[in-house]
């Protein structure tokens, strides 16, 4: 496992690029983070860093966290991450993680909580089609049907599809692309949708899968390649019909001297 970010998820937009292809991106605000402390193996048995983000004022504070910070003499912190990593000598307490980790990367895996919808029914929860609209139902068009049986067992299963609370649930999606990594401005741009609402804490880090696909750097890099092979095949064209003219031109001449 490497370490990851936390962002703020600021909202969707679209980026056109030089090869015509225009992609919709979430823009993701990254928090600076600093190691507030290094676990050793000794301790716990494995080998890990705890990074804080965000920053919370020391009034919000439980008197065990203000214990705990002043412990460890750093700053208060909103957010508490801990990562499990093999190179723990690189790091020390009070160092700065800054989007520099994510730049190479070209794929992400990002964990948020999604959109709370409330209490929702069947159809609109787990897209049940519901019972006939028209002829024979009365009062329960979208009702769920059936959800028990008989005296045996005589109870709904746990786990069955039914009516109940949807959404604000922590959702991983894999596997997004890594757009552009905008190091000044500390925004990070990812191809496609990011679970969570607008302004909602977003947990970024390097995608566990490997994809074989093509990025959009790599397509736009292949575009130039192919413009910049065009003009050069187009150069060399215009040469060779420059001195097939000069030749014809010159055997014009030789033949009229001839004839005179």
């Amino acid at each position: 496992m490497s370490i990851g970010l936390v962002g703020k998820k600021i909202g969707m937009t679209q980026r056109f690029f030089e090869n015509g292809e225009s992609l919709p991106v979430t823009v993701l605000k990254i928090e600076k983070a600093k190691v507030i402390d290094i676990i050793d193996k000794e301790k716990r048995g494995y080998s890990a860093v705890l990074v804080g983000y965000g920053y919370v004022k020391n009034s919000k504070l439980t008197k065990q966290m203000k214990g705990f910070f002043s412990k460890k003499s750093q700053e208060p912190k909103k957010i508490l991450k801990e990562f499990r990593i093999e190179k723990i000598n690189e790091l020390k307490p009070g160092m700065e993680i800054k989007l520099d980790v994510l730049k190479d990367k070209t794929y992400v895996d990002v964990r948020a909580k999604t959109i709370g919808k409330g209490f929702a029914g069947s159809m609109k929860r787990y897209n049940f089609s519901g019972m006939r609209a028209s002829h024979g139902v009365s009062v329960s068009h979208r009702a769920h049907g059936s959800t028990g049986q008989c005296q045996d067992p005589g109870k709904v299963f746990k786990g069955k599809k039914m009516a109940g609370h949807m959404g604000a649930k922590f959702r991983t999606t894999l596997g997004l692309e890594v757009v552009e990594a905008d190091l000044e401005n500390n925004l990070l741009y990812l191809k496609g949708a990011v679970p969570g609402s607008k302004n909602g804490y977003v947990e970024i880090q390097e995608a566990i899968k490997k994809k074989s696909k093509s990025t959009i750097k790599e397509r736009v890099e292949k575009y130039k390649a192919s413009l910049a092979e065009m003009k050069s095949i187009k150069k060399d064209k215009k040469k060779k019909n420059n001195k097939d003219e000069t030749n014809s031109d010159k055997k014009i001449q030789v033949e009229k001297n001839e004839s005179k």
